[in-house]
């Protein structure tokens, strides 16, 4: 049976799609963009009373409201020295131990990490067997990106690729979607071990940034880029901002520590919130 919902994603031209919402998002004049503030709101039902200025006319343009900060005591965050916490708000969409170098992406699909890495068969070794957790940003949701634990920063990877839709219906109709859309992979080493965090580009999401360098895309480039990190102490703590999308998408977050256990409640459809407690290395078990 045809997937109609997969079918029109390839026939979009969804680059150019993602150029025009860049440059839309961006628009000063006042009456227009207060007008897409308030227009969004109201479609989305944005819970606007986290948010510092809840006035559509306080933002500069649209895309300053899309990625705004919230009140600071927002998001308790219930973390510590041997617990996870979730990096985003959203929807999850997979979580929970990587078949070898597989991951679910959802019933009856999943990708490889040597795919999802743009290649790196010794990045992806790393990470055999470890956990995963995929989370999906609707358009309501909050976009900036924390982390889940303490880390220092290694090294940043984009990967070219694709701009298909990750909603849920579309996830569901394209094979190896994360793996193939564009992507930022930001690799850590924590107090747990190795970690790496993908930021999935989509239809629509016109710029990914990283607190550390700025905006990664654009320019979309057709080659894989390496940017490394190791002499450069850059050490996040847990909670603290890592990146944002200018337009929603996907977090996927991995650990390659196997004694890691995922809390029960996390199962797909299941609403998450930056800052809540997603799991925890196993008592008793030594990283």
């Amino acid at each position: 049976m045809v997937n109609l919902a997969g079918v029109r994603q390839r026939l979009y031209p969804k680059h150019l799609l993602s150029w025009m919402m860049l440059h839309a998002t961006r628009i000063r004049f006042g009456p227009w963009k207060n007008w897409q503030i308030r227009w969004f709101i109201r479609r989305y039902g944005v819970d606007m009373s986290v948010v510092p200025d809840p006035f559509p006319a306080s933002y500069p343009h649209f895309n300053a409201f899309f990625t705004r900060a919230l009140v600071s005591d927002a998001r308790p965050l219930e973390g510590g020295p041997r617990t996870v916490v979730a990096p985003a708000d959203g929807t999850m969409a997979a979580a929970g131990s990587m078949q070898g170098r597989s991951v679910v992406q959802a019933k009856g699909h999943a990708y490889t990490l040597e795919a999802l890495f743009g290649g790196d068969e010794r990045a992806a070794a790393t990470f055999d067997g470890g956990r995963f957790a995929t989370i999906y940003l609707a358009p309501r949701d909050y976009h900036r990106v924390h982390m889940p634990v303490t880390g220092r920063l290694r090294r940043m990877v984009y990967v070219p690729g694709e701009l298909f839709s990750v909603n849920p219906s579309t996830v569901h109709a394209v094979d190896g979607l994360f793996a193939r859309n564009e992507r930022v992979v930001s690799f850590f080493d924590t107090e747990l071990g190795p970690m790496a965090i993908t930021l999935v580009g989509a239809v629509f999401v016109g710029c990914i940034e990283q607190v550390w360098c700025g905006v990664v895309v654009p320019p979309r480039r057709r080659e894989v880029r390496v940017e490394r990190y190791e002499d450069a102490e850059i050490v996040l703590e847990q909670g603290w901002e890592m990146g944002r999308f200018n337009m929603g998408s996907t977090v996927i977050m991995m650990l390659a520590n196997t004694t890691v256990e995922w809390e029960s409640w996390m199962v797909p459809g299941s609403p998450i919130q930056l800052g809540r407690r997603i799991g925890e290395v196993e008592s008793g078990v030594r990283e």
